[in-house]
């Protein structure tokens, strides 16, 4: 096993294994990294055992029907639930699993109309976590920002850096606000809610 303590951040985003939207990886050793704008992505680890994990969800839940299921694990309440299991299942131990999250940045408009996907995302995993009572030891939120996760399963660390308003920030803005659109085209036949 490497050790990630030793390098520095660069080195250890390169050697990091990526997840997008609907992603999540458990790892005993490889970095894991992810891109984030509204989305949120949880990192679950022990404390005990070298085993972590990460997800990246888009909306807080999602109805399941045979239009969503291809989209299930955009939604945090699929996404949550996975990673836990899988985390489970590599061995990690439950009263000794620790939470870290980060994202719900404000890259797409709303019009003024409630509540941001951002927003949303944040409540869904701060009141998940707490339902199955997961301390959440550590957190980055909301804001205008785009942000860079790299987390290390193995210690439990993670690097979080905000990005203000570039090209990789408008390219995730781009990106959230075309699913957005083609959820709306959706909605009538689907019943998913869009957020």
């Amino acid at each position: 096993m490497t050790d990630y303590s030793a390098l520095p951040a660069r080195d250890i985003e390169r050697l990091a294994r990526n997840i997008h939207a609907g992603g999540w990886a458990v790892e005993n050793d490889f970095p894991i990294a992810t891109l984030l704008g509204s989305c949120v992505a949880v990192c679950l680890y022990d404390t005990g055992v070298p085993v972590g994990g990460m997800n990246h969800f888009m909306l807080p839940k999602m109805s399941r029907n045979q239009h969503s299921a291809e989209d299930v694990m955009l939604a945090g309440d699929a996404a949550m639930e996975n990673l836990l299991n899988n985390l489970l299942a590599s061995g990690a131990v439950r009263h000794r699993i620790q939470a870290k999250a980060f994202g719900g940045g404000t890259v797409i408009e709303t019009n003024g109309t409630g509540r941001g996907i951002g927003a949303q995302n944040v409540e869904f995993a701060k009141s998940w976590l707490i339902r199955e009572r997961i301390p959440l030891v550590s957190s980055d939120f909301l804001g205008p920002w785009a942000r860079k996760i790299i987390m290390t399963p193995k210690s439990g660390e993670v690097w979080c850096r905000r990005m203000v308003a570039n090209l990789v920030s408008e390219s995730i803005r781009r990106e959230e606000e075309a699913y957005a659109e083609s959820l709306k085209t959706q909605k009538a036949s689907t019943n998913v809610e869009l957020f």
